[in-house]
C-alpha cells in the first residue's frame, strides 16, 4: 500500500521533505502535485523507476520522459541548449512547459529517446516541488500522471491513492493543482515545435 503524506502547500515541513527525499534515494516511486496536475517521479538512478512509470501510463520506450529541474542552471547540465533556445526557454521558466532537447552525456541512455537521444526537461513553478528538489539535490525523473485512455492529469491526492495504491510507494498531497498538462515544445531540431498545447501559452513559441 502507498503511504499518503500531507504537506503544507506554502510552507512545506522540512521533516516531511527530507522523508520524501530519503524515500526517493531508496528507489521509491512517488505521485506528487505540480503546477500542471499530478506526476509520477523517481530518482534518476532508480533503474526500475522508468519501467514502473511507463507501465502505469501504458507507454512504450519511445515516450519522452522528463527531468524535473530546480533551476535553469541544473537544466543546462542535463540538456544542450543552443543560443536560439536559451533566451526563450529561460524567459518561460519556471512554468508549465516541457522542452524536448538533446541530452547531455550525464543523462543515462535508458532515459533518452532511443533514436533521437533527446529527453524532456522542465522547471515547475510549484512550492513543494521546488522545496523537494532543493533537499534531493538532483533532478527528478518524471512523467505527467495521465492514465491510459485519459487526456488530463489527476489532480486529487486521495483519488491517486485509491487508484494507484499498489502501483506507487508514496502519494503526496500539497494543495490544489490544475488539471491541465504542460505545453510541450520540441526544440531538438534547432527550432521550436509545439507538440502538445497545455497550460503554458504556446503562442510564444509559434
Amino acid at each position: 500500500m502507498a503511504r499518503f503524506v500531507d504537506i503544507h502547500p506554502d510552507n512545506p515541513q522540512p521533516r516531511l521533505l527530507e522523508m520524501v527525499a530519503e524515500e526517493l534515494r531508496n528507489d521509491a516511486l512517488i505521485a506528487y502535485p505540480t503546477d500542471s496536475g499530478y506526476a509520477l517521479g523517481s530518482r534518476i538512478g532508480n533503474r526500475d523507476g522508468r519501467d514502473r512509470i511507463l507501465r502505469i501510463r501504458g507507454l512504450d520506450e519511445r515516450h519522452h520522459l522528463t527531468l524535473i529541474c530546480k533551476d535553469f542552471s541544473q537544466l543546462g547540465q542535463m540538456v544542450h541548449v543552443d543560443n536560439s533556445a536559451f533566451r526563450a526557454i529561460r524567459s518561460a521558466t519556471p512554468g508549465p512547459y516541457t522542452f524536448i532537447l538533446p541530452a547531455m552525456p550525464e543523462v543515462p541512455k535508458r532515459l533518452m529517446h532511443p533514436k533521437k537521444k533527446t529527453v524532456g526537461v522542465r522547471i515547475p513553478d510549484h512550492t513543494f516541488v521546488q522545496a523537494l528538489l532543493e533537499v534531493l539535490g538532483e533532478p527528478l525523473l518524471s512523467s505527467s500522471l495521465i492514465l491510459p485512455g485519459e487526456t488530463e492529469p489527476r489532480t486529487l491526492g486521495w483519488e491517486v491513492k485509491e487508484e494507484l495504491d499498489h502501483e506507487v510507494d508514496l502519494v503526496i498531497e500539497a494543495g490544489d493543482t490544475p488539471a491541465e498538462p504542460t505545453t510541450v515544445v520540441d526544440w531538438s531540431s534547432g527550432a521550436p515545435e509545439v507538440t502538445r498545447r497545455g497550460a503554458g501559452d504556446p503562442d510564444r513559441f509559434a
